[in-house]
């Protein structure tokens, strides 16, 4: 089985080496919840799905009992905003910015756009000069009216960063799919089992017919604000769609098989970490992974238009 991710979803930079952990990092004690957090007293969860319509690849299944200890999540991605403040005190350069390119969806590309090289297995992504998180779509774009959406184009390596400074961490998988069901037993959404209730949209995914036309039926053709749509039930914002987040551990298809069932964490080394959430470019006619239980991988110096992340941390002692 592969570990690479398919490049529907977001296109990959070869990963550089196999790592154990890029640095150790003592936790720092947390006194008061982060007013941007939520506290979560965590317990036993039923984690992953046996859906017959997951990727087999994609290692999902099987449904296994888990326990995670108490832990405190973001309600929100990382916006632009805190992204800015982190690069300005610190004078953070990111991956994107050190490779002068970033991968950008073609859809959101002006028609007059030159041509530039895309991913052969998905043509849709291109790789655009000067692409990064200040210019989503390239020199030619700015954040004007995006300081409250997601930051993209950041790499696991800029995320790391970010929370290193935050004095915050990224959250284990098993944290990050604990903190997205909001209280809910197996449900494949954070608010339930349909995609839109009372044909509500609850998410930012693709609507339409993939990748030519999007009805934006949902509001939205690229990312929207952090705090758009309804919290599930922890109070935890667009933790599907939108953009794909970091998480802290190495992806593997089957490791979690023989993994420890409290507080798990993936495997030890790896060459790409995993992801959750799925993006606004999810959509059910080639990616299903807009579901709490969904996964991908990619490498972590990659970065991509529809990639973010949120962080955790410990609660008080």
């Amino acid at each position: 089985m592969t570990t690479e991710p398919p490049g529907c979803c977001a296109p990959s930079r070869p990963a550089r080496t196999i790592e154990a952990s890029r640095r150790a990092r003592q936790e720092p004690t947390i006194g008061t919840v982060p007013a941007a957090a939520v506290r979560l007293e965590g317990g036993a969860f039923a984690m992953g799905s046996d859906d017959d319509l997951a990727y087999p690849e994609d290692g999902e299944g099987p449904v296994r009992e888990v326990r995670v200890s108490p832990f405190t999540l973001d309600r929100h991605c990382v916006s632009n905003a805190r992204f800015a403040a982190f690069v300005e005190a610190t004078g953070h350069i990111t991956d994107a910015e050190r490779h002068r390119a970033s991968f950008v969806f073609g859809g959101l590309l002006p028609d007059d756009f030159p041509p530039t090289r895309g991913v052969a297995a998905a043509p849709w992504w291109r790789e655009v000069l000067g692409a990064d998180w200040r210019h989503p779509e390239g020199l030619h774009s700015d954040l004007s009216g995006r300081a409250n959406h997601p930051v993209v184009h950041v790499s696991w390596n800029d995320a790391d960063a970010y929370c290193a400074w935050a004095g915050r961490r990224l959250p284990s998988e098993a944290q990050w799919e604990y903190g997205a069901r909001g209280g809910l037993e197996q449900m494949p959404f954070p608010w339930g089992d349909e995609r839109t209730p009372g044909r509500r949209h609850r998410m930012n995914v693709w609507n339409g017919t993939f990748p030519h036309h999007n009805t934006r039926e949902d509001g939205y053709l690229g990312t929207c604000a952090v705090d758009a749509f309804e919290p599930n039930g922890y109070g935890l914002y667009n933790m599907t769609g939108n953009v794909w987040e970091w998480t802290a551990d190495w992806f593997h298809p089957t490791w979690h098989a023989t993994a420890p069932r409290t507080d798990p964490a993936g495997p030890p080394t790896g060459t790409a970490r995993a992801l959750r959430g799925g993006s606004y470019l999810c959509h059910a006619s080639y990616c299903r992974r807009y579901r709490v239980s969904a996964r991908m991988a990619n490498t972590p110096g990659s970065s991509t238009g529809n990639i973010g992340f949120r962080c955790a941390g410990p609660v008080a002692p």
